[in-house]
């Protein structure tokens, strides 16, 4: 005896059904006009990708603001300051996620809200080859935040315990934010605030480096003069193969080429 295949019409009946009420509602169209129609929405996306951007190159040129105070965290090793989060990069983003006591979860979790960003979080790989190191900090101590990322599936974030005001300073006590930084030697500046909804956009290599004072470092973008640009697509690698100034990969050389050729020829 066969099996009666279910539909969409026979899901149960809640609030008398409002995905059955909006599917019926929807207009259905033909192919033709269904391209016409995404034409006339791309137009849009493409407006809003714009200002994206037009907004990104204006965090490039907010202003810094020096970071005097010795900030003091708790990491793996022992004791760090602010500027050993950078690892030794140029730049540094640093997450507030909460997790300590008194926050809903604890001990066996993160905040859900903040567990959810960290689930969202690319390969760091390739933030690092751009120069930029993402790090989490809580109050949570480091043999509780260890034993979070083993549970996350988290191990490769970077992830503090804060020891003194840094999270009331830059405005992350009550709630998450993203600050970034960066460095000029032994100098920090503080160069962008994300937060509210802000971090939900968050987790990409290129919503990070898109909050950052250099940007993704490309040639396109409308950078100050001066920043460290080079060509879209040639950077890119295989997430365990960056190495800092190998050559660009010739046969990806070929491929990143015709693709943004065609890319050009499309927005043409």
């Amino acid at each position: 005896m066969g099996t009666k295949k279910s539909s969409i019409n026979d899901l149960p009946e809640r609030d008398g059904n409002p995905t059955q009420r909006a599917i019926a509602a929807h207009p259905v169209v033909s192919p033709q006009e269904w391209h016409a129609a995404r034409e006339q929405l791309l137009v849009k996306e493409k407006a809003v990708m714009r200002s994206h951007d037009a907004l990104a190159a204006e965090r490039r040129r907010m202003p810094w603001m020096a970071v005097e105070k010795m900030y003091a965290f708790d990491g793996p090793e022992g004791k760090l300051s602010l500027l050993d989060l950078f690892a030794g990069r140029r730049q540094l983003i640093v997450y507030r996620a909460f997790f300590e006591p008194g926050v809903h979860g604890w001990p066996e979790h993160a905040c859900i809200g903040c567990s959810f960003g960290a689930d969202q979080v690319g390969h760091l790989a390739h933030l690092n080859a751009r120069g930029t190191t993402l790090a989490y900090a809580s109050r949570a101590p480091q043999a509780d935040i260890a034993r979070l990322k083993a549970k996350m599936g988290r191990e490769k974030i970077p992830w503090y315990t804060i020891t003194d005001s840094f999270d009331a300073d830059f405005g992350v006590d009550e709630w998450h934010g993203h600050n970034a930084f960066i460095r000029d030697g032994d100098r920090v500046f503080r160069t962008c605030f994300i937060n509210g909804r802000g971090d939900e956009a968050m987790g990409t290599t290129w919503s990070y480096l898109d909050m950052t004072a250099l940007g993704r470092q490309e040639i396109w973008e409308d950078s100050p003069q001066g920043y460290p640009q080079s060509r879209p697509y040639k950077w890119w690698n295989w997430h365990e193969l960056y190495e800092p100034g190998a050559a660009v990969d010739p046969a990806w050389d070929r491929v990143s080429e015709a693709g943004e050729a065609a890319f050009r020829k499309h927005e043409d």
